[in-house]
């Protein structure tokens, strides 16, 4: 009855009407926002894209949570860096593009380019990166004027809407017309093919399987579409083994393997092979024996169309190996089965779209070049090709072999694919093969013509730099402001406790030996922890003032409220909402901060610990989610810091102590950063030396032990200010600011926890390219042995430097347990899964050694709570 009821509805004419009725509505809707965009210029279009990008960049959690729960596939984090890679890399890329009327005028050639869209988009997106495709293809259509209609893939449905619906209410709010961004809300095969088929439909963008790609080509209309990747690397003889397993596991872990340029088999020379087959099994590699392939085989891939599964695309290692009935240690992270043929005989040669790897042993370079070509022509040509290798003519040679439109050299293959973070091709999430794979493109989707282009992409580290303020210390420095040049109208920001100490006198009686006459205004409302609300009253007294000098005098609350005052007041325009969003890059940020013109800025500090005098950073209170956020942006850092030890000899016990471990975890995390450079790990390590050498005696009053952990202090900010921090201050942010905690007090309990984290070997491994293996456990180790901890052991080491931590703290009298700060259990376990995403989202993750899950955040802040394996 119900068959033959489908059956009806499937051949009844009224559902034909009701499609075509459909499709049509929503192509003439797109027609007229393509006639509305027509008269759009290049700052507009900019303005509308931009609102775009920041808008996916704010929902990049909530959207790769909604993904991963309603595909059931891949890992929740990793969609959120695919989610900000579609926003923040794909803008940084495109931001600077002409694409409106007159791009190009050659006076001396007397040619003239000009640009015009295409016309009304169709936009495919596949079930397994469908929120960052989806933000993808809004974004580049946006920039080029032209409307998109997507088909979302049916099990992916609600997270793609609320991802076209984030860009869409952006753009609209923005000055887009209705049309420009829609979807079918009713997916079918049927919809899909009279939406690509329809005459109003200029183009189609296709990601999805091979027959969905297959139809696009065949409307008769351009069509932008990917072939299968069944790339090979090659782990030539001559590798940096410890980088190319690192790069390997990376991208076949990263959400379990999805993207289409990730590696899907290994060629290792025979002189290597039993190293690098170490080293992957050290790296959670768990090899299948030959008896149980076969079990695999049969549980992966379907026999009738050759490719996986559904269930398996972005399915786990221990998912698949538990559907497969073979047991796994539990720390696998990868399956691999070491193979000897490629085609149909061999299954496991095939893409794969999840973290297994096919593996073959190689007799010589021209065995290995052979098998990478066998594995290219079953099912991969023209997608990616990779080889680690330090040997740059065999790099060259096999680059001109393989008939692959990327040949990525000591790069992770799914990462390098798809450019921009680990080499310098187009970024894109839509990646051609050209004639070889039956595409019209062979390069990642952007706005080249049609030709098949062969890139070799070489590794390269992103770069950096050591940016730091001029600094003056020593006892009595503040005596610099009698002659610094260009202050007429000085803006002093600072606390109650300022004026009252007198501290405040002290700077006004330097500014008083000047030559000139000053003037000034006093704003001492800063509370501790700084909220948007005291920003907004201070910058309302700085337009009202306008300096040219503004002097931020406390602790790292008046500091760092004086920075978000001097940047809104700055630049009015100025968006929180841009200012506080998370990015991968500094350099390559989605929202840019002006830099100063108006005023100079001078922070003198009076406590030894946050080191903001010297950073780009900026931790910021939100009045009305009392959330923490820490902006950074190189435009925040102060023009001069005075580091003048006469400001800290009067300071609390209790500040002292709580700033003082805040400035060793700011050495610590410093200098296991994946950006830590031969520049920052000496002042890492000196501040360390310092804090373990003088926190307990200046806690007891000191003098010239405060003068060192001023000192300190500076030296670690130094560091972090260029180096950036980790997940301690990830976790710290979200718990002070949710519990109304002192932060060092919350770094202080959660960095036991953190170093014990780190120093494991990664579940995820952290994304950046200057960081080519895993090796927080030896910096660990490093630090301890600079400070004296005997250990045969880097575990020993580690473990040593943790129990200095734990003492270090009893002696300031800081109890390492939430608990022991009065948290309630019933709030905090009300909380901590909230919080636990907060610390993820935060910016300082992304820097830390090892890329943490929402559940491992979770769980340090749960060991928080008791001062697990920490306090007795």
């Amino acid at each position: 009855m119900i068959e033959n009821k489908v059956k009806e509805l499937k051949t009844t004419k009224p559902e034909k009407t009701n499609v075509d009725d459909m499709i049509n509505k929503l192509v003439s809707k797109a027609q007229k926002a393509l006639e509305i965009m027509d008269s759009f210029d290049q700052e507009k279009v900019d303005h509308i894209t931009h609102e775009m990008v920041m808008a996916g960049q704010d929902k990049h959690m909530d959207l790769a949570l909604m993904a991963a729960e309603e595909t059931g596939r891949g890992v929740a984090e990793d969609k959120a860096i695919k989610n900000m890679y579609a926003t923040e890399e794909i803008w940084h890329s495109i931001r600077d593009h002409k694409t409106v009327g007159v791009i190009k005028d050659d006076r001396e050639r007397q040619l003239i380019t000009v640009a015009e869209p295409l016309g009304v988009l169709a936009g495919i997106t596949p079930v397994t990166n469908p929120t960052s495709t989806t933000l993808f293809k809004s974004i580049i259509a946006m920039k080029t004027r032209n409307p998109i209609i997507f088909s979302f893939h049916p099990q992916a449905m609600k997270s793609s809407v609320a991802a076209a619906k984030t860009v869409r209410d952006a753009a609209i709010a923005a000055g887009a017309p209705e049309g420009a961004i829609q979807w079918i809300e009713e997916p079918s095969i049927e919809a899909t093919n009279k939406l690509i088929n329809n005459p109003g439909v200029a183009s189609t963008l296709a990601t999805g399987g091979p027959g969905m790609v297959k139809a696009a080509y065949s409307t008769g209309k351009p069509a932008l579409g990917v072939g299968p990747g069944n790339g090979p690397v090659y782990i030539e003889r001559t590798a940096n083994i410890l980088r190319a397993v690192n790069d390997i596991v990376l991208s076949k872990t990263f959400d379990n393997g999805m993207i289409c340029a990730t590696e899907n088999s290994a060629i290792i020379d025979n002189e290597i092979y039993d190293d690098v087959k170490e080293n992957f099994i050290k790296n959670g590699v768990f090899f299948v024996t030959k008896k149980d392939q076969p079990k695999l085989a049969e549980a992966m891939f379907d026999p009738k169309r050759g490719g996986v599964r559904g269930p398996i695309a972005g399915k786990s290692a221990k998912g698949i190996a538990k559907l497969a009935g073979i047991k796994v240690p539990d720390n696998t992270k990868v399956l691999a089965a070491e193979m000897t043929g490629v085609g149909p005989k061999y299954p496991l040669s095939g893409e794969k779209l999840s973290p297994v790897i096919s593996v073959y042993k190689a007799k010589s370079h021209e065995d290995a070049f052979s098998i990478a070509e066998q594995l290219l022509n079953y099912g991969g040509l023209g997608h990616t090709a990779a080889i680690q290798t330090t040997d740059d003519d065999i790099a060259l040679k096999f680059g001109i072999k393989m008939k692959a439109a990327r040949v990525l050299v000591n790069t992770p293959g799914g990462f390098g694919g798809i450019g921009n973070l680990y080499n310098e091709m187009t970024p894109s999430l839509t990646l051609g093969t050209g004639s070889w794979g039956a595409n019209s493109i062979s390069h990642n989707v952007t706005d080249y013509d049609l030709l098949n282009i062969k890139t070799i992409a070489k590794r390269r580290n992103n770069m950096q730099w050591v940016k730091l303020p001029r600094v003056y210390f020593e006892k009595t420095s503040i005596r610099y402001l009698d002659d610094m040049p260009g202050i007429n109208k000085v803006f002093i920001v600072t606390t109650p406790g300022m004026v009252e100490h007198g501290y405040v006198d002290t700077v006004l009686d330097e500014l008083k030996r000047r030559p000139n006459e000053i003037e000034y205004s006093l704003f001492s409302d800063v509370e501790p922890d700084p909220t948007t609300d005291t920003v907004e009253k201070g910058v309302a007294q700085m337009r009202s003032f306008k300096p040219d000098t503004i002097i931020a005098l406390g602790g790292g609350s008046p500091l760092d409220a004086a920075k978000n005052m001097w940047l809104f007041y700055e630049d009015p325009t100025t968006s929180f909402f841009g200012a506080k969003q998370k990015f991968i890059d500094i350099r390559k940020r989605a929202y840019r901060f002006n830099k100063p013109r108006k005023a100079q800025m001078i922070a003198i500090p009076t406590t030894s610990g946050t080191g903001s005098e010297v950073t780009p950073f900026a931790v910021i209170t939100d009045s009305k989610t009392h959330v923490k956020y820490p902006l950074a942006d190189y435009a925040l850092t102060p023009d001069v810091a005075i580091v003048d030890p006469q400001f800290v000899q009067t300071v609390p016990k209790g500040t002292v102590a709580a700033s003082g471990l805040d400035t060793l975890c700011h050495g610590i995390e410093s200098f296991v950063s994946v950006m830590a450079s031969d520049y920052t790990r000496p002042l890492s390590l000196q501040a360390i030396k310092l804090v373990f050498e003088n926190l307990t005696k200046s806690y007891n009053g000191d003098e010239h032990a405060r003068e060192e952990m001023h000192n300190a202090a500076t030296l670690a900010g130094m560091a972090f200010g260029n180096a950036f921090l980790g997940i301690t201050h990830s976790v710290a942010h979200k718990l002070g600011g949710e519990f109304g905690l002192t932060h060092g007090i919350a770094i202080a309990i959660t960095l036991p926890h953190v170093i014990r984290f780190n120093a494991k070997l990664p579940e995820k491994i952290a994304v950046w390219p200057k960081y080519e293996y895993f090796r927080a456990n030896k910096d660990y180790a490093e630090i301890a042995r600079y400070v004296g901890i005997q250990g045969k052991t880097d575990e020993d080491l580690v473990e040593g430097l943790v129990q200095k931590i734990i003492d270090l703290a009893h002696s300031v009298g800081v109890t390492l347990s939430l608990k022991a700060w009065g948290v309630d259990k019933d709030k905090f376990d009300a909380a901590v899964d909230r919080l636990s995403v907060l610390a993820y989202e935060d910016q300082c993750t992304t820097a830390n050694p090892k890329e943490p899950l929402i559940a491992d955040l979770k769980q340090i802040m749960l060991d928080d709570y008791d001062g697990k394996g920490v306090e007795k």
